[in-house]
């Protein structure tokens, strides 16, 4: 009889907090709505206190996303707690998550605080949580490099409280698999009370151990593990979700005694949606879910794959919901085919949805010989990124080479208005940003650029994903075109249009209780 793992997904919450990842309340429940389909246990949707747009992103998750249990983070702290139990009192199975940290130097240099005098405040803060509801978590932050004794105290104390999962990170990913396996094992048989809790683990990914010492954890008592897609996360990133549930199916004769109910088909699909819309692009040799994870360029390997897969290839990309053999599509294909294609991409459109979608096709297949599913890919995750569009591009013109001025020539369209600007810059790119800037009214700062070919050849699809960055905003755009000068250019209008829809503004750059200081 095998055990069950959970997963304890912290995309929303820890994931977001990813330099450059912003996720507004629809994407953040777009991303949770799909993490249900994937089937996660554990949805930690965000840090209701922090702000208000977080509170009502949580908010909006525990009342529309059914199944899995949703948490959200607060610190020991009363007005925390009460923020995250009105966020998320709607949930069918909530859970309220606080925790506090445990190491000598958190204890010394952040808290300020003696080790006794936060033990009452890691009780008194679970006593208060079970108030609320039954489902506490206790996090003992920087575990790692805590005084067992300690950790032991404290954890026996919380669960006599009523906490009702012990969560043992290791917040700066610090540990290795041997050292975190033995601390957990300690734990399991040093607490008399452990049998009333579920021992959970959150590793970060700093010295790049974060999947062995999540799975290390496992053999040791460990049933609930917190993982975010993609691995995301604060400096490093934590734990990758899909690296995790994959090496205990593909290991099965290893950990045969564990299992999971992530549905393993939704991973490529999740994986996908969640960098389209944090705008952080996926490594290619990303464990698992990277285009090349299935590639294969050397002529001994591929000799060996078309003689049988298992020579180099230990995981189907079918069993992740990712396709090996493709249809090539054209200017030809009927509308079926593409939306049987869409289909078993696992996308299904409503007939004016598919019917706008299908025009995009024909479009790119207009430019390309062959689309392919990288392509429909990228084109859905335009439609994700999608932003009610106070400016549409009618026109672009550029001039750049090695002895000219870089010049740009756009024209926009605003409701039944033209607006056509020239300008230069530094490039040709630079020179359309800046007569954007000079047309909207509003100067962004390009906090990032990304450029990645879709597919392969010189008519490849380009994808460009950027961060702009205005007062206190930071908002994600996209763009996709064969012309990567106009992916660019559509990518920072897409931003533009998401900031202009965020803070309501009007033609004059004036605000309408969006918090910006504009005058």
């Amino acid at each position: 009889m095998t055990e069950k793992i959970m997963i304890f997904d912290s995309t929303l919450r820890d994931g977001e907090q990813t330099p450059g990842a912003r996720l507004n309340r629809k994407e953040k429940l777009k991303i949770a709505k799909q993490l249900a389909k994937l089937n996660v246990d554990v949805i930690e949707c965000g840090f209701p206190v922090s702000s208000p747009g977080e509170f009502k992103a949580v908010q909006s998750i525990a009342q529309q996303v059914k199944g899995p249990i949703i948490t959200a983070l607060a610190r020991t702290i009363q007005g925390d707690i009460d923020a995250v139990w009105e966020a998320i009192k709607d949930a069918e199975r909530p859970r309220i998550h606080t925790f506090l940290g445990s190491s000598d130097i958190h204890m010394k240099y952040k808290l300020q605080k003696d080790p006794q005098t936060l033990l009452e405040m890691g009780v008194e803060a679970v006593r208060y949580a079970k108030r609320y509801t039954a489902d506490v978590q206790y996090s003992l932050e920087d575990a790692t490099r805590s005084d067992l004794d300690y950790m032991c105290r404290v954890i026996e104390a919380v669960i006599n409280a009523g906490a009702t999962v012990i969560n043992l990170p290791d917040t700066v990913g610090y540990a290795v698999p041997e050292e975190y396996g033995a601390m957990i094992s300690n734990i399991m048989n040093r607490v008399p009370n452990i049998d009333k809790a579920i021992v959970s683990v959150h590793c970060h990914n700093d010295l790049g151990l974060a999947v062995a010492n999540s799975l290390e954890a496992i053999k040791y008592g460990a049933r609930q593990v917190e993982c975010n897609i993609n691995g995301i996360g604060e400096r490093a990133g934590n734990a990758a979700l899909e690296e995790i549930v994959t090496g205990l199916v593909i290991r099965k004769d290893y950990f045969q005694d564990y299992r999971t109910d992530v549905q393993l088909d939704e991973i490529y699909k999740t994986s996908r949606l969640v960098s389209n819309l944090t705008g952080i692009p996926i490594p290619v040799n990303k464990a698992v879910i990277g285009i090349n994870a299935f590639a294969h360029s050397s002529g001994i390997h591929q000799d060996g794959v078309l003689k049988n897969l298992s020579t180099y290839e230990i995981i189907n990309a079918e069993l992740i919901g990712g396709k090996a053999a493709q249809m090539v599509l054209t200017a030809r294909s009927g509308r079926h085919a593409v939306k049987n294609e869409l289909q078993e991409m696992g996308f299904v459109l409503e007939e004016t949805e598919f019917a706008q979608f299908f025009e995009a096709f024909l479009e790119l297949a207009d430019k390309k010989k062959e689309v392919f599913r990288e392509d429909l890919e990228a084109l859905m995750a335009d439609r994700l990124a999608y932003a009610a569009p106070t400016y549409s591009l009618e026109y672009l013109q550029t001039v750049s080479g090695s002895r000219s001025i870089p010049a740009a020539v756009v024209k926009l369209k605003k409701d039944d208005e033209i607006f056509v600007e020239t300008d230069c810059g530094a490039g040709p790119i630079d020179a359309a940003y800046n007569a954007i800037d000079k047309i909207t009214g509003i100067e962004p700062r390009l906090e990032t650029y990304n450029l990645r070919g879709v597919t392969e050849g010189r008519d490849a699809l380009g994808e460009v994903s950027i961060m702009i960055q205005y007062q206190d905003k930071n908002i994600v755009g996209r763009g996709t075109s064969t012309d990567i000068i106009e992916a660019s250019v559509r990518a920072y209008l897409n931003g533009v249009n998401k900031l202009l829809s965020i803070c309501h503004m009007n033609g004059n750059g004036h605000t309408n209780g969006c918090g910006c200081d504009v005058k």
